[in-house]
């Protein structure tokens, strides 16, 4: 497989395979296809869309693009909330630890800010000490004690995430439905 068969593809408004997509998603995590062509393909779907079935495959490629946390020891029923941004947004900073206080419990990884936004994980980490990097152990330590958590993605965890978001916010791809929705999805089934 070639990345400018699947670029050129894409471009042509043809649906690309799931073999295509893990295609992609692997070997960018692995460095084996340069940034400037992740811009094309980032590009391409920012200007002729997925079809439900390519963003099912691009989620689940990036969700298995590194370590899943599991959390079937904690018992209690599980929610997470996203948001998608903004200046202004502090919903996910009062939001979880309310739900939390009523018995349910609240795992979230969240990413940095995109655009001239700030994220959740950018509005947090301005509290002096606070660690968004926490390991399997102390994530599911600090969900069983307090109900609530948040973390990063990683180079461990969904790292295919951590470099497409960086390179959306450099390639003004950053408002593309397709990419924002695989990126929420990806970060939710550690």
């Amino acid at each position: 497989m070639r990345m400018y068969d699947i670029i050129y593809k894409k471009r042509e408004k043809k649906v690309l395979s799931k073999e295509e997509i893990n295609f992609v998603v692997n070997s960018y995590v692995k460095d084996e296809i340069p940034d400037y062509q992740i811009s094309a393909f980032l590009m391409t779907i920012f200007f002729n869309g997925m079809t439900k079935q390519e963003l099912g495959f691009l989620t689940d490629a990036m969700t298995n693009s590194g370590k899943k946390y599991d959390l079937s020891s904690i018992k209690l029923p599980k929610v997470d909330k996203h948001s998608t941004g903004g200046v202004g947004d502090g919903v996910s900073l009062s939001l979880a630890p309310l739900v939390a206080s009523c018995g349910v419990v609240v795992p979230m990884m969240s990413g940095r800010g995109l655009g001239h936004t700030g994220g959740t994980l950018d509005k947090l980490e301005s509290i002096p000490g606070f660690n968004v990097n926490l390991s399997e152990k102390d994530f599911i330590y600090q969900l069983k004690k307090i109900g609530v958590a948040i973390i990063s993605q990683s180079e461990k965890i969904v790292p295919a995430d951590k470099k497409f978001y960086a390179l959306r916010d450099t390639t003004a791809t950053v408002d593309s439905i397709p990419l924002i929705a695989a990126s929420i999805m990806s970060k939710k089934t550690c």
